[in-house]
């Protein structure tokens, strides 16, 4: 009895024993596993590591230093600012204007300035810098679209609209015109969620060409403004995904090639071809603008016979106050 009570306390030492150990290889197993990542967790933990990209670094535009010197040789003698200022009483209220008097252009003009004349804040109105300023809103909707320009030196003439009352209600257009060139600010209207004014765009396009060319008769012309189109796929972040909403729709952009056909250039793209990541508009959701996820909607379109004083054409993408960022054009004129 005694042998077989030894045999068996032996027997169950070692069956302890051996699951002892056998437990501790699966604890070391199951250990090492999830080190190595081929238990069933760590394995698809390991696969989603492996999987997940780490988060691309944006790609910002870095605007070189200004050039003040045309290809003929010329010294730049007219400073042009543009800007989409998205509500001008938010803007004046984001210090806008701090910036302005920085960059100290010779005329300022503003889109979707979004304000009465009756409402315009004194800040603005009564900047001694500009001693000649002029606005266009909205006939029938108070606080929708509107443009503006502000002068250092008075201009000859100035005009509102394009001579069509279906554009000329909205507020949209302001010419002013100088001893050597006309200056044309214009908000272009969108198409719209849906593109519900797709037809009218169309339309739109089709009678400011016409306006434009006109002008051009008389003498070259500077245009200036958010026209409201990334005319190539070089011009937003996400053309493949975009082809279908405003701004990018096949039809604005042909009417964007169609205008450069009738004798006028695309400033920017005349002096950067090949740059990318050039943006001067960035939705205020998903954090696009820390992403630089942009289109270039804003910009300074030159009779062709203006091109040999070109100087430069700036995106000051790094100043904040709107969902649009400045631009700025040297020009000897």
């Amino acid at each position: 009895a005694r042998v077989l009570l030894c045999v068996r306390a032996v027997c169950l030492r070692g069956v302890f024993a051996v699951r002892a150990t056998s437990s501790m290889k699966r604890g070391k197993n199951a250990e090492e596993a999830a080190a190595d990542g081929d238990n069933d967790t760590g394995s698809a933990t390991a696969k989603k590591t492996k999987k997940a990209k780490e988060p691309e670094a944006p790609i910002l535009y870095d605007d070189p230093p200004d050039k003040m010197t045309s290809k003929d040789g010329r010294n730049a003698n007219m400073k042009i600012t543009s800007w989409n200022v998205d509500g001008l009483r938010a803007w004046v209220k984001k210090n806008g204007l701090d910036w302005v008097r920085e960059e100290a252009p010779d005329i300022l003009c503003l889109q979707e300035t979004k304000c009465a004349e009756k409402s315009l804040p004194a800040d603005i109105t009564s900047m001694p810098e500009y001693p000649h300023k002029y606005w266009a809103g909205s006939d029938e909707k108070e606080g929708y679209s509107g443009v503006a320009m502000l002068c250092k030196t008075e201009p000859i003439k100035v005009t509102y609209g394009i001579g069509k009352e279906e554009h000329d209600k909205e507020g949209r257009v302001i010419t002013a015109e100088f001893p050597n060139f006309y200056l044309v600010t214009a908000y272009v209207p969108n198409s719209g969620r849906g593109l519900v004014r797709l037809d009218y765009r169309k339309t739109w396009d089709a009678d400011f060409q016409a306006y434009l060319s006109e002008l051009d008769i008389q003498k070259p012309l500077v245009l200036c403004g958010d026209l409201n189109v990334a005319h190539q796929e070089i011009d937003l972040k996400n053309p493949k995904g975009n082809k279908k909403n405003a701004g990018f729709t096949a039809e604005e952009r042909e009417g964007f090639s169609k205008l450069l056909e009738a004798g006028f250039t695309d400033s920017f793209r005349e002096l950067y071809p090949e740059q990318t990541n050039a943006y001067t508009f960035w939705t205020y959701m998903m954090n696009a603008r820390g992403k630089n996820v942009g289109w270039r909607l804003d910009y300074f379109v030159l009779s062709s016979s203006l091109l040999p004083g070109l100087c430069d054409s700036k995106i000051r993408n790094k100043v904040m106050g709107s969902d649009h960022c400045p631009i700025t054009l040297h020009i000897a004129v």
